[in-house]
């Protein structure tokens, strides 16, 4: 029974593949076929016409026939030649109308050249009306294959809603032709844009319908189902503006990604998704030299201390993509690291990865391992971030991100590594918690083993990354997820934001820039104060703030500040060859005054509190003031 069903089953889809296959076979000759009658029929519509003028039918005819075959050859040789018959006619576009053009202007040079050798007589208006009669059939006949084509796609997938793009640029005209497609369940009606001289007219056949204020109104008007903006490089403030006009209409709203997301001038409906957070602080996309940064990561060992973690396994994806000679993933947690294994095994099945469950902390693992694979670029991205909890746990911040740096910059350096880039925090300026006091700590100790090693140290400040572990954006999610109320420690809390890819991006560029010593500070844009940052999660989640979902303020926590600085006053910043990196100078610090405080910090250990990493940063940098009393006024 088995069997026999199977042959069933067989036998349709045999009958289909080879009515496929005949289709192939026949595609090329009937295309043939039909260009040659068209070329015949262009010369016989003004032949036609001077013979009913002059009424001299012999003349005329005789001309023809004698032309026809030679003709005809010649234009189908043409066509052959410039691979018109390898061309997929229901895609046609400008550059096939222009290859049409070029082969008929050379078929009918062609025709008049045979014309003058063999005496034919051949009127001059006939031969142009000829060429003209030859471009408008061959390339009306390919528009209209395309626009049976189209309409065949269209009536055997229906729509399921009407799309309405805004944005008449390139992004516009990427995401309409996206949509006339035969995988899309949305038709497109038509574009808004605020340019003034595109109003009224058309993109790919669909008008310009308005303005950004029209949107309400165009919506009711043409039963819109669906709204898309489509500008990659808009900034967050229009992006804000056109959000909050769309979410007066009951359209589904839609956006097309950054720039930088989108590969080769390619999109698919797929990559139309809500409008998130990272829109709303969309900034002008990063740009890198990749000839620059795949000179120091294609075909070296990289190392990522910290790998499982948000930047850590952001900087082994991008790492990989260099296609280093071998990657190494380096974190004590074992699920996190089994995490990006995994997506890298599947994303980048070429590059050699290595795996090693390891801590920071453990001086001893580390100068094994990097005895082991002596990696060439080593991004240090293990450390404790939450402010709060290394306010309640001083010796555990110590040892991580103070001795730990230490322990991987003093391997890195007897092994020979030739880059070594720490990852900084905003939080590291005039600190204010224990956090941020022992990432100071941590650059300095990258600027002393810069000097005492040749190995090039650099460290790369930038302030929070949306989407990051510890992040405020998952617990406001959790929070509005849940009915509220939102939590907010000060109506003026003021932070960076970046989003994580764009963050990684500039530290590798960075990287490739440093010369050793230098403190990378990253351009983080415009600081966001918090409460805006929950109102506009709010509004993104449907709901109007302090109506749906309250907004409640507890109070600064241990370790805050109202504002985080990305330079000291004594530090100042240097433009860099990238507009969105800059270098603050070293401080000075006397090396003999760094090495007694971290003995002292060392013995303390589990006794060590938060007054002694003040106290011990207090006497290494002089000028150090203590921020950990905030006046919130």
């Amino acid at each position: 029974m088995q069997t026999n069903d199977y042959q069933a089953d067989a036998g349709p889809k045999k009958i289909y593949q080879v009515s496929a296959e005949l289709k192939t076979r026949l595609r090329t000759p009937l295309l043939i076929l039909c260009d040659g009658a068209i070329v015949n029929l262009a010369l016989l519509i003004p032949l036609g016409l001077r013979i009913y003028e002059s009424g001299d039918v012999d003349r005329y005819l005789s001309a023809y026939l004698y032309l026809a075959p030679w003709m005809t050859l010649f234009f189908l040789a043409i066509f052959y030649s410039f691979k018109i018959y390898n061309r997929i006619w229901s895609f046609a576009s400008m550059g096939e109308l222009f290859a049409v053009f070029q082969a008929v202007t050379l078929g009918s040079l062609a025709t008049i050249a045979i014309s003058f050798f063999s005496h034919t007589w051949l009127p001059r208006t006939i031969a142009v009306t000829h060429w003209a009669l030859a471009v408008l059939l061959m390339g009306g006949s390919r528009l209209a294959w395309r626009y049976i084509a189209e309409r065949l796609k269209t009536n055997g997938n229906k729509p399921a809603g009407r799309a309405l793009i805004i944005g008449a640029g390139a992004g516009g005209v990427l995401v309409a032709r996206e949509l006339k497609g035969d995988k899309s369940s949305f038709v497109p009606v038509g574009f808004i844009d605020d340019d003034p001289r595109k109003n009224n007219a058309h993109v790919l056949g669909l008008p310009v319908l308005g303005a950004r204020k029209d949107i309400p109104e165009v919506v009711t008007r043409h039963k819109i189902n669906m709204l898309v903006i489509a500008m990659p490089s808009i900034g967050a403030s229009t992006v804000r503006d056109i959000v909050n006009i769309c979410r007066t209409t009951p359209a589904e709203l839609r956006i097309l990604p950054g720039v930088y997301q989108i590969i080769d001038g390619q999109v698919s409906v797929n990559h139309l998704r809500p409008v998130q957070l990272e829109d709303l602080l969309r900034r002008e996309p990063v740009r890198v030299d990749l000839q620059e940064i795949t000179s120091y990561l294609h075909h070296h060992t990289v190392l990522v201390t910290g790998a499982g973690g948000s930047i850590g396994a952001e900087l082994c994806r991008q790492a990989a993509a260099a296609k280093p000679e071998k990657l190494i993933l380096l974190d004590h947690s074992e699920n996190n690291i089994h995490r990006i294994w995994l997506e890298l095994k599947d994303k980048f099945p070429c590059v050699p990865l290595a795996l090693e469950i390891a801590d920071v902390r453990d001086r001893a693992r580390m100068e094994n391992l990097f005895e082991k694979h002596r990696p060439e670029t080593v991004f240090h991205a293990a450390a404790h971030k939450h402010v709060p909890l290394m306010e309640l746990q001083p010796y555990e911040a110590v040892r991580t991100n103070v001795f730990g740096t230490r322990n991987v910059a003093q391997a890195a350096g007897r092994c020979g590594t030739k880059v070594f880039v720490m990852i900084s925090t905003d939080k590291a300026v005039n600190p204010s918690s224990v956090m941020g006091a022992t990432k100071r700590l941590a650059e300095l100790i990258i600027e002393e083993q810069n000097r005492a090693e040749n190995t090039i140290f650099t460290a790369v400040r930038f302030g929070n990354v949306l989407g990051s572990n510890g992040s405020v954006v998952p617990v406001f999610k959790r929070q509005i997820s849940n009915g509220g109320p939102v939590t907010v420690t000060h109506p003026e809390m003021k932070r960076y934001f970046m989003t994580i890819p764009e963050a990684v991006q500039l530290v590798i560029q960075a990287g490739a820039m440093a010369w050793g010593g230098e403190v990378f500070v990253l351009d983080m844009g415009e600081p966001v104060k918090i409460v805006d940052l929950a109102r506009d999660m709010i509004r993104l989640s449907g709901l109007e703030p302090d109506k749906d979902i309250q907004i409640e303020f507890t109070g600064i926590r241990p370790g805050e500040k109202l504002f985080e600085e990305l330079l000291t006053a004594e530090e100042g910043s240097t433009a860099t060859e990238h507009k969105r990196i800059f270098t603050a100078r070293p401080a000075l610090v006397e090396v003999t005054a760094l090495e007694e405080e971290l003995l002292n910090l060392s013995r303390k250990g589990l006794h060590c509190t938060a007054e002694d990493i003040f106290t011990a940063l207090g006497t290494i940098i002089p000028r150090f003031r203590s921020y950990r009393k905030v006046d919130v006024g």
